[in-house]
């Protein structure tokens, strides 16, 4: 059960509630266990994290880059929230349900690209950002630019950002749990 207890979506009013509604509109009418939280208890930070993935949506990633970056870091960060959510939007996003386990057990998926992208985002998280110079060559040879290593390290502090917090409010899942 989530740490923090949430009132009614639909009472809030003020900054929550114009919140919510940036929630509403960019979900399709949903508003997610952990976006609820936040924007019950701090409804600008989750404003500022709606804005930043919103700049990742129209950047150099695909969303199946996207949804890639975010499941290995949830993964390996063991936020079962995220692992979750990740998970359904990268079935979304075209990615097939071997590809995503894949992906979380840091295993080939047949996809070089995706295979280079995958360790790289092991790497960086595994070490806390340091990178030999074979590591920026390899993700560099896989054809990432130097736009898409920036987009990568704004995923990957987005990612940490709600896994950190949902680890902190044990976030109650609400997306289709994973096997």
């Amino acid at each position: 059960m989530s740490r923090i207890a949430v009132p009614s979506i639909d009472s809030a009013t003020g900054a929550n509630a114009e919140v919510f509604a940036q929630v509403k509109k960019a979900t399709g009418g949903s508003v997610p266990n952990l976006f609820a939280t936040l924007g019950h208890v701090a409804p600008g930070t989750l404003s500022a994290y709606l804005n930043a993935e919103a700049v990742l949506t129209g950047a150099s990633l695909s969303k199946q880059d996207l949804e890639t970056i975010k499941l290995a870091v949830s993964e390996l960060t063991g936020c079962g929230y995220c692992v979750a959510a990740h998970t359904m939007l990268g079935k979304f996003a075209g990615l097939r349900p071997e590809v995503l386990k894949q992906i979380r057990a840091g295993e080939p998926t047949g996809d070089a690209k995706r295979d280079a992208l995958v360790r790289f985002v092991r790497t960086l998280v595994g070490t806390r950002g340091e990178i030999s110079a074979a590591d920026f060559d390899a993700i560099r040879t896989a054809g990432y630019s130097d736009t898409q290593l920036a987009d990568i390290s704004l995923a990957i502090a987005l990612i940490t950002f709600t896994n950190t917090f949902n680890r902190i409010n044990d976030t109650d899942v609400d997306f289709p749990p994973v096997r």
